[in-house]
């Protein structure tokens, strides 16, 4: 009873702190802090264990598939190197520098315990710097190589953190040898990838072939933990795992899954991570004062004042090293990106020859599909990797944006989990310390750089998006959808299955249906903040009626709900019907 009124409370908790945040403009997850160690504080309030298990076999899995399955794919190809130095390089790099300094910091500490810690403190969680981010408007790039970092970095430090626990608890000097950490690094990544790959091809499969939204929900719940159990009974990365299948899930649900699974996992999986990444950092004040409790309690020479002043210089140490690899990997980027124009000017020129040889011959290039193809895919890739260099030239980082990079090295859910996993014996000293260490961490970069993340964002003066530009975008690209859709009106075969042709106001009314989206988009492109003239425009004329008439026919809905003169499943139909209705005009005002 008691643990489900801990629940209940925690819930009302996290949503009064997130509403509240928002109005004062500070993120959840800060005030959530701050509550957890009030509370830890509070006379009578029961000391909070949480067993690490719990965080990283329960919590973790969805709350990484629950983010993977929202990043896009193309932002996440796009900027690859860019993720992939600092999930990996970085998360290195702050594992050994710090491990060695508490190493020679804290006597007979094992190197390899050392390292350990060094990986516990090494991965950032961005839940709070996307939010922040987002809510002032981050350029989209930067926030596709923070959700990828945050995303790929906790996979790093788990194995590193698996590899540096073993090598301690085996040591029997103070020696410690990166190259095992190395190659069980590169075979967990490698085969957690295939791991990610099978389950998420398996279960889109069967995903598909459900009709029932409620069925294909409660599968994709268990999507995480099948793809995170196997690749963990085999020694490899279940995060990676995880978050391989969820990029494959998201990428194909809108050839696989219907539009009502689509709403209904997107609402659903919102919910999980809401409740699940608010909870923890929730649990992270909370679990402050037993921590320090167990510090207070130890045999360990150092108490907790040592212990935090420790965590202290950890922070600062990790702040700092953050700023050294970013800057030159911003150089490095540049000159990648430069790298990659000129190569694309000479595969340009290839492609053009490739098109003119094998397109001398019109008849043989009309009737050999398979060259047809291969023309197409060459087309393809040349196309893509234009609108990469596009969209990277348009977003280009430079110093402002990697400052901002720099200053969101907040630390969180993973460092939570894995700093109470180190071993519970004799054999490793100082673990209440180094668990303590860990929270300070955490909790000392949470408040400070998210704290004062809007304030560098706003010194920085770093564009964010153009909302003109993205309406503009937006309105092309449903011009463009909405052509393909109005050539199925115009296609001369275009008849009933009985033979008979469709009734021309049937087929004006799905004509102006189509032409909606795009010509409210346009209209709010080139009014801008105008609130008169987009008032004023047909469309908005249009859809404030259809609002009012929806409006009306809900309360007649709820009237005859009251007098109980149909059916409740009939009821529930009607609503429904309503329901997608209003969202979607909701959705067109709402562009932009």
């Amino acid at each position: 009873m008691q643990f489900a009124l801990f629940g209940v409370v925690a819930v009302i908790t996290i949503v009064g702190a997130t509403a509240f945040g928002a109005k004062l403009g500070v993120a959840a997850p800060l005030l959530l802090v701050v509550v957890g160690i009030a509370y830890s504080y509070f006379p009578g309030a029961p000391t909070i264990h949480i067993e690490p298990d719990w965080i990283l076999l329960i919590v973790l899995p969805p709350l990484l598939y629950a983010a993977a399955i929202t990043v896009p794919v193309v932002d996440f190809r796009r900027n690859l190197s860019t993720i992939s130095a600092l999930s990996v390089g970085l998360v290195l790099v702050s594992a050994l520098v710090t491990g060695f300094v508490v190493y020679a910091i804290l006597p007979n500490l094992n190197l390899g315990y050392a390292i350990a810690l060094g990986a516990v403190i090494s991965p950032t969680d961005v839940v709070a710097a996307t939010s922040i981010g987002k809510r002032i408007g981050l350029p989209p790039r930067l926030l596709a190589i923070l959700e990828g970092e945050g995303l790929v970095n906790d996979a790093t430090a788990l194995v590193l953190l698996r590899t540096a626990v073993a090598a301690g608890a085996l040591s029997t000097t103070k020696a410690f040898s990166i190259w095992p950490a190395v190659g069980d690094f590169f075979y967990a990544a490698a085969a957690a990838v295939v791991i990610g790959l099978i389950i998420g091809f398996i279960t889109v499969r069967v995903r598909s072939w459900l009709k029932d939204p409620v069925l294909d929900t409660a599968v994709s719940f268990a999507v995480p933990f099948i793809a995170f159990i196997p690749a963990e009974e085999i020694h490899a990365s279940g995060v990676i795992a995880v978050v391989v299948a969820g990029l494959y899930s998201g990428h194909n649900s809108a050839k696989r899954f219907t539009p009502q699974v689509r709403i209904s996992e997107r609402v659903n999986w919102r919910t999980v991570q809401f409740i699940l990444e608010n909870g923890v950092f929730l649990l992270m004040g909370a679990q402050l004062r037993g921590i320090i409790n167990d510090v207070a309690t130890s045999r360990e020479p150092i108490n907790a004042v040592q212990a935090v002043l420790i965590g202290l210089l950890a922070a600062v140490i990790l702040i700092v090293l953050r700023f050294v690899f970013v800057g030159p990997l911003l150089v490095l980027v540049r000159r990648q990106s430069d790298r990659r124009e000129r190569d694309h000017l000479r595969w340009g020129e290839r492609l053009e020859v490739f098109l003119r040889l094998t397109s001398a011959d019109s008849r043989r290039a009309i009737t050999d599909a398979r060259l047809k193809r291969r023309q197409d895919q060459v087309q393809l890739q040349y196309d893509r990797r234009s609108n990469d260099l596009t969209q990277l030239r348009a977003e280009g980082l430079g110093w402002r944006g990697g400052v901002v990079l720099s200053w969101t090295g907040m630390r969180g859910v993973v460092t939570l989990a894995a700093a109470q996993s180190l071993p519970d014996n004799d054999s490793i000293p100082y673990r209440p310390q180094l668990i303590l260490i860990a929270f300070t961490v955490a909790i000392v970069t949470l408040l400070l750089q998210g704290s004062t993340l809007p304030l560098v964002i706003r010194l920085t003066r770093i564009k964010g998006v153009d909302v003109i530009e993205d309406r503009r975008s937006l309105a092309s690209l449903l011009d463009e959808i909405g052509e393909a859709g109005l050539a199925v009106l115009d296609h001369p075969e275009l008849a009933l299955a009985s033979g008979e042709a469709y009734d021309p106001a049937a087929l004006e009314r799905v004509r102006q249906d189509t032409l909606i989206s795009a010509e409210a988009t346009w209209e709010r492109a080139e009014n801008g903040d105008d609130v008169n003239a987009i008032a004023s425009s047909p469309h908005q004329q249009y859809r404030t009626l259809r609002r009012q008439v929806l409006q009306a026919e809900r309360q007649a809905l709820l009237a005859a709900r009251s007098r109980g003169d149909y059916p409740s499943r009939v009821l529930g139909r009607a609503q429904a019907f309503l329901d997608l209705e209003e969202a979607r005009i909701q959705q067109i005002d709402d562009q932009g």
